[in-house]
C-alpha cells in the first residue's frame, strides 16, 4: 500500500478494530456495506473525524513549518565518530553496506579540516568527490559537503590572515562550480537531491566565495628581524628543496631577483621531477634548452599535464585489513589483531573514493 500519510491507513478511510482485527468502515448514507462485526470502539468516536482530521492537518502544518526552519537555520548535521566498519556485503554478524555517503556523514570531517595535518587530505578528498562522486552521495550526505565545504571556506577567512592554502580552496571551488554547471545545465536537476533552486542559490554562494579569496592581496608583514633572504644560500637553497609543487618555487623567485636565481637552479627542478615521476615517464618527455641541456623546468610542467602528480599528506585515514575498520592515523580502535600497526594501510583520497566501489 502506498504511503499517504504520517497513518498508512489515513486518509480518506475509516478503520474500525474487530475481533479478527483491522476492518475498513463505510457510512451507511455513502456506501450499502456496513460492518456487521463487533467494534471495540466506541459508536460516538466515530462522530469524532473532523476532530481528527483537524489534528492531521495541524501535524502537517507543524512538519512543514520545521523543515522550513531548518533550511533558514541551516541546521548542520555532523557525526563525531572516530572509526566505521567497512562491509561490503550483509552477514548474520553486520547488516547492510557501507556507502560513500554513509562513511562521509559518519567519520569526522568537520574537526579534520581543523587540523593542519588532516586540511589538505579533506580538501582533496572534497575535490575528488566535487569531480565525479557528489551524485554518489544521500542527500544528507550533499548536504554534509556543502556544510563541510562552507567550514572550509570560514577556516580559510581565518587562515588567510597567515596567507596560507590560498590555491587549494581556489582549485576546489571551481572543479565544483564547473561539476555543478554540468549537472545543472547537462544531465538534469534529477541527479541532484533538493530543489534545483537550492542548488542554484548554493552556485551563487560559490561565485561570492571566488571573490571573496580573489580579492586577497598579500602584503608583506611588519616584521624587524632576520627574514628569508637574510638566510645563507644553502639555507635558502635547502628549505626550497622542501617544496614539492613548482609553482611555489616560481612564486618564490618572483618575491626579490636573489630568490630568482635560486628558483632556477637545474638541479632543483631536477629532483622535483624525480620525487614526483618515475624514470620511464621522464624518458618520455625530455626537452633540450637552447644549450642542449636537459631542461627540468620545462619537463616539470610538461609531465604534471601528463601525469598525475605524488601526493604526500601530513596525516591520512587507515584501513584495518583485520577488522575492516577505517579510521584517522594514530586513532585506537577495537582490533583483536595482536599487532593492529602492521594490519594498518594508509589510504590516498582516491583509494578511499575506490574502497566504496562495488
Amino acid at each position: 500500500m502506498p504511503f499517504l500519510g504520517q497513518d498508512w491507513r489515513s486518509p480518506g478511510q475509516n478503520w474500525v478494530k474487530t475481533a479478527d482485527g483491522w476492518t475498513r468502515f463505510l457510512d451507511e448514507k455513502n456506501s450499502s456495506y456496513v460492518s456487521d462485526r463487533h467494534s471495540y470502539c466506541k459508536k460516538e468516536d466515530y462522530n469524532k473525524e473532523n476532530l481528527f482530521n483537524s489534528v492531521n492537518y495541524d501535524v502537517a502544518a507543524k512538519k512543514r513549518k520545521k523543515d522550513l526552519l531548518n533550511n533558514k537555520t541551516k541546521i548542520q548535521y555532523f557525526h563525531q565518530e572516530k572509526w566505521i566498519y567497512v562491509h561490503k556485503g550483509s552477514t548474520k554478524e553486520r547488516h547492510g553496506y557501507c556507502t560513500l555517503g554513509e562513511a562521509f556523514n559518519r567519520l569526522d570531517f568537520s574537526n579534520a579540516i581543523l587540523d593542519s595535518r588532516r586540511f589538505n587530505y579533506v580538501v582533496r578528498l572534497l575535490e575528488l568527490i566535487a569531480k565525479s562522486q557528489l551524485t554518489s552521495l544521500s542527500g544528507i550526505a550533499q548536504k554534509n559537503f556543502m556544510n563541510i565545504l562552507e567550514k572550509v571556506v570560514q577556516k580559510a577567512s581565518k587562515v588567510l590572515e597567515d596567507q596560507q592554502n590560498i590555491r587549494l580552496i581556489r582549485e576546489l571551488l571551481q572543479t565544483l562550480y564547473t561539476s555543478l554547471c554540468t549537472l545543472v545545465q547537462s544531465v538534469g536537476k534529477s541527479v541532484l537531491v533538493g530543489n534545483i533552486n537550492m542548488w542554484v542559490h548554493r552556485m551563487e554562494t560559490i561565485l561570492h566565495w571566488q571573490q571573496q579569496l580573489n580579492s586577497i592581496q598579500i602584503t608583506r608583514p611588519a616584521f624587524k628581524g632576520m627574514t628569508f633572504t637574510d638566510l645563507p644560500l644553502c639555507l635558502q637553497l635547502n628549505i626550497m628543496q622542501r617544496l614539492t609543487d613548482g609553482r611555489d618555487l616560481v612564486s618564490l623567485g618572483q618575491v626579490a631577483p636573489e630568490l630568482h636565481v635560486l628558483s632556477e637552479d637545474r638541479l632543483l627542478w631536477k629532483k622535483l621531477c624525480q620525487y614526483h615521476f618515475t624514470d620511464r615517464q621522464i624518458r618520455k618527455r625530455v626537452i633540450l634548452s637552447e644549450k642542449g641541456l636537459l631542461d627540468w623546468k620545462k619537463m616539470y610542467f610538461k609531465l604534471v599535464r601528463c601525469y598525475p602528480r605524488k601526493e604526500q599528506y601530513g596525516d591520512t585515514l587507515q584501513l584495518c585489513r583485520h577488522c575492516h575498520i577505517l579510521s584517522w592515523k594514530g586513532t585506537d580502535h577495537p582490533c583483536t589483531a595482536n599487532n593492529p600497526e602492521s594490519c594498518s594501510t594508509s589510504l590516498s583520497p582516491q583509494d578511499f573514493i575506490n574502497l566504496f566501489r562495488f
